[in-house]
């Protein structure tokens, strides 16, 4: 019969190694990553005090490992909370953790009852496990692989399975022990299914860190940081697929080309920094105000452009010029206090049947050089 002592070490090795690659990723200031690494340090701690658990006193190998081992694992729930955004700590689940520990403190000197305590940490641990799993079915990221998740929430999801099923059999009395590390066929089971599911947990949570990492790396490369916009070989990608799929629907699709009027004299005369926090008006106010099918691009420097899916030209060139009025009607209020009052020029036209993206493209372009001809602050049709 295997010992129980013997799954404890593996899972406190696991545990060790699962640290060692959470505690690469802290630099990258992953949201939960924290408390993950916090939840891992108190579960070695625990796991190792219930390993001595025929050495040692009951307050030390019962109480204070089963109150650590459980804290741990809520640390692990909040971990993913902040993951995804939420409020990381609940205070009822704090409420919960006291009154279970006031019952292991009842069921071991009171009334002395182990199956009384296994279905508290039972009970305990299946909701910690239920909630990182629903949790994390209901935040994956559209777009984003779904391994990971589906790994987190199938782990999260036997475990809260595994742990439920242990408590209910020995709360209403189907199985019996003597003591938590009793080497019996039921009790190896489940020790094994509920002490090996937090390192799997953790290897699951490793694998949500590393795609949030590439999410990030992959928004680095395909959005432009000052501006928001996406970046020149992003928006070409974007709009190369918007046009195979207007073309495969017949659906019409425009594009307009965007410059942003005597910029370099706004260099020149205010600064670069003054530039910059232009450009970053810019692209606020372009992405607050166009449609969200519509495609917001950085081409270069001071030059943008936007595609317009599902657009003819006349309402496109309508669609940028009530942008334009709205952005020479407002200005950009700089860090210092003061109000600049800049404007763009652009050109807008539609695709036709037959015609590349840079053809279509060469035609916003020349009827932006024509805005600019006619003296610039306008929006003209090719």
């Amino acid at each position: 019969m295997l010992d129980p002592v013997n799954i404890l070490i593996v899972t406190v090795l696991s545990g060790i190694m699962s640290m060692a690659v959470l505690g690469s990723l802290r630099p990258a200031a992953i949201p939960g990553v924290g408390y993950w690494i916090s939840g891992n340090t108190l579960a070695i701690v625990g796991l190792v005090l219930f390993a001595l658990q025929r050495a040692t006193p009951l307050y030390l190998s019962v109480m204070i490992a089963n109150g650590i081992f459980s804290i741990a694992v809520l640390q692990m729930l909040q971990g993913c909370r902040q993951f995804f955004g939420r409020r990381p700590i609940e205070f009822g689940e704090y409420v919960c953790w006291a009154a279970m520990m006031i019952g292991f403190l009842c069921w071991t000197y009171v009334v002395p009852d182990i199956n009384a305590r296994i279905l508290l940490a039972s009970l305990f641990h299946a909701y910690v496990y239920a909630s990182v799993g629903w949790i994390t079915y209901k935040g994956h990221i559209p777009g984003r692989p779904k391994y990971s998740y589906h790994f987190v929430t199938a782990t999260a999801s036997l475990g809260a399975l595994g742990h439920l099923s242990r408590g209910l059999l020995y709360g209403f009395g189907v199985v019996h022990q003597t003591a938590l590390l009793q080497p019996n066929v039921v009790n190896v089971a489940f020790l094994g299914l509920g002490i090996l599911a937090l390192p799997s947990l953790s290897i699951g949570m490793v694998m949500l860190a590393h795609d949030r990492m590439a999410e990030r790396l992959e928004r680095w490369a395909n959005i432009d940081e000052l501006t928001g916009a996406l970046t020149r070989r992003a928006f070409l990608a974007r709009a190369e697929a918007r046009l195979a799929q207007a073309l495969a629907n017949g659906t019409r699709l425009s594009i307009a080309i965007i410059d942003i009027d005597h910029f370099k004299s706004i260099n020149d005369e205010h600064g670069h920094a003054c530039g910059d926090e232009v450009l970053a008006h810019f692209g606020r106010v372009v992405a607050a105000n166009i449609r969200a099918t519509d495609l917001f691009g950085r081409l270069g420097g001071e030059e943008f452009a936007v595609l317009c899916p599902a657009t003819g030209r006349a309402d496109a060139v309508e669609q940028l010029d009530r942008l334009r009025t709205k952005i020479a009607g407002g200005g950009c209020l700089l860090s210092d206090g003061e109000r600049l009052v800049y404007t763009f020029s652009a050109g807008a036209d539609e695709h036709r049947r037959g015609e590349t993206l840079a053809h279509l493209m060469a035609r916003a372009d020349a009827a932006l050089y024509a805005a600019k001809a006619r003296g610039r602050n306008r929006v003209m049709a090719g």
